[in-house]
């Protein structure tokens, strides 16, 4: 009998046994992991099922692996240069500024336009629908924003700071954290005087930032990150971080994303350094992109556009006359402009048609933080 044991002992390992086990695992593996699935797709979302079931590959699965299909599939959608020109712009806002009953400093600059000749409207500002204290507060454009690409359109709104006030709400879930989320859409109570929304940064984990809002450090700040800073007394900054990671008693919100593209007028120096840009799609891949700047008088410029890089995306900006700007989100699902041509967010209208999500987003609960444009006064319907 011993030595049968001993034979037995050096057979090595039994192979049906080690199947079964492996076999067994993985399948724990693949019911744990699609219930953890199920239990992110059932939870309440403003996402469309595709881009969240992408979300859950990214945060379960690999990173690394999503983020090199986007890559990938990006690189081969790029554009060509060259190919025919425009010949009308996509139709933006709900009419033309009337010059004559207003100030020169009511009103920016046109846009000049970049390719001639020059399309009907094209860098025109236009009224979104709403006045306050008998003038416009946000203004909307578009323009062909490189010559080499001359199918490519920029949309651009222009924020009227003495006229309007912005806030940054929470989402369902990003700022990640336990801070008070408050409604997570625009409340009732300021909807009378909803001008315009639009969307904030990238996903805190994604850019290495900080976020402060409704009172709540939802994650440090950080020097050296652009940031868009709220104020106490109702004005908006975008600057270059400079404080701790906490900010002041002065500040109402902070939101960071990356360090400042536009800086004194002038591209950011690094823009071509990838590892900068972003985890996930960095500085050169042209995807849509948007932008949030401020202009030598204080008021703030927001851009966004398809087949951007961040270099381009800085370059629109500063053509608009930011003085310093930041990216802010990017991606077809993310970037969103929206503005109301009648109180109560009645009649919305998406900067451009390709914006993804439809004209209520934010009139809902949203899962990201955004931007609520709240005019100062009572609202009027446009004379434009």
């Amino acid at each position: 009998m011993g030595g049968v044991r001993s034979r037995r002992s050096h057979e090595g390992p039994n192979w049906k046994v080690v199947r079964r086990t492996v076999l067994a695992i993985i399948g724990v593996i693949v019911i744990l992991e699609g219930i953890s699935y199920a239990r992110f797709m059932s939870q309440p979302s403003s996402s469309p099922f595709g881009v969240r079931s992408v979300e859950w590959v990214r945060a379960n699965v690999s990173a690394s692996l999503v983020d090199e299909i986007e890559r990938e599939y990006y690189s081969l959608n790029a554009p060509a240069t060259g190919g025919p020109a425009l010949k009308t712009l996509p139709a933006v806002g709900m009419g033309s500024v009337n010059l004559g009953q207003l100030a020169a400093s009511d009103v920016p600059p046109r846009i000049a336009p970049l390719i001639r000749p020059a399309l009907p409207g094209e860098g025109a500002w236009r009224t979104s629908g709403l006045d306050v204290a008998g003038g416009p507060a946000v203004l909307v454009t578009t323009f062909r924003s490189d010559p080499s690409y001359p199918q490519m359109v920029a949309g651009v709104a222009w924020i009227d700071q003495r006229k309007a006030h912005v806030l940054l709400i929470p989402g369902r879930y990003e700022p990640p954290g336990n801070g008070p989320r408050g409604p997570m859409e625009v409340s009732i109570a300021l909807r009378s005087q909803l001008l315009a929304t639009f969307n904030s940064g990238f996903r805190l984990e994604d850019m290495n930032g900080g976020a402060f809002a409704n009172g709540y450090l939802w994650h440090p700040l950080v020097a050296g990150m652009a940031t868009a800073v709220g104020y106490k007394n109702g004005l908006m900054n975008i600057v270059d971080w400079t404080g701790g990671a906490t900010p002041g008693s002065d500040v109402a919100f902070a939101r960071q994303n990356l360090p400042l593209i536009v800086d004194n007028g002038k591209p950011n120096a690094n823009l071509s350094d990838s590892s900068v840009w972003g985890a996930t799609l960095g500085n050169a891949v042209r995807v849509w992109r948007s932008g949030l700047g401020i202009d030598k008088n204080g008021n703030l410029i927001y851009a966004a556009a398809d087949q951007q890089t961040v270099g381009s995306l800085a370059q629109i900006l500063i053509h608009a006359g930011a003085v310093r700007a930041m990216e802010t989100d990017i991606n077809y699902e993310w970037v969103t402009f929206i503005s109301y041509a009648a109180p109560n967010g009645g009649l919305p209208t998406k900067l451009l048609s390709g914006i993804d999500h439809g004209g209520t987003r934010y009139l809902v609960p949203d899962d990201r933080d955004f931007f609520a444009v709240i005019a100062r006064t009572p609202v009027s319907a446009s004379h434009g």
